[in-house]
């Protein structure tokens, strides 16, 4: 019984752990000196800790495709501050203001997301 214990509470302990070296900050992840605007159809949404996120395919300078990774705040704070997991659903055209990634990945911060109409559904202004 004290083995499984120890399994248990060790397991616990791991997790958590994964949990807090996972978390980030946005300093650390994103330049806010290096604006970025993006147009395009929202592909995915999820609504998970630590931030929720959702998935944009973009047109490139080239014409192709691009699908980009803007993570939000929280569901927690997001909900707090009246929004839903809803706030955009697969297919919607919308405007995307953000910090880019530092790693030059295609991910970014979403600081403001608008419709296609020019509606602004989230803003952290």
């Amino acid at each position: 019984m004290n083995n499984f214990f120890a399994v248990v509470v060790s397991g616990a302990l791991l997790c958590s752990a994964t949990s807090a070296i996972a978390h980030h900050s946005f300093a650390a992840q994103y330049d806010a000196d290096k604006p970025v605007t993006l147009q395009g159809v929202v592909t995915k949404v999820e609504w998970t800790n630590p931030h929720a996120r959702f998935y944009v395919d973009v047109e490139d300078e080239e014409g192709k495709v691009v699908n980009w990774n803007l993570e939000l705040a929280s569901p927690n704070i997001l909900r707090r501050n009246g929004w839903s997991r809803n706030f955009v659903e697969e297919g919607d055209e919308v405007t995307v203001e953000g910090s880019l990634a530092r790693d030059g990945s295609k991910m970014a911060n979403a600081l403001a997301v608008s419709l296609a109409d020019g509606t602004r559904i989230l803003s952290r202004e």
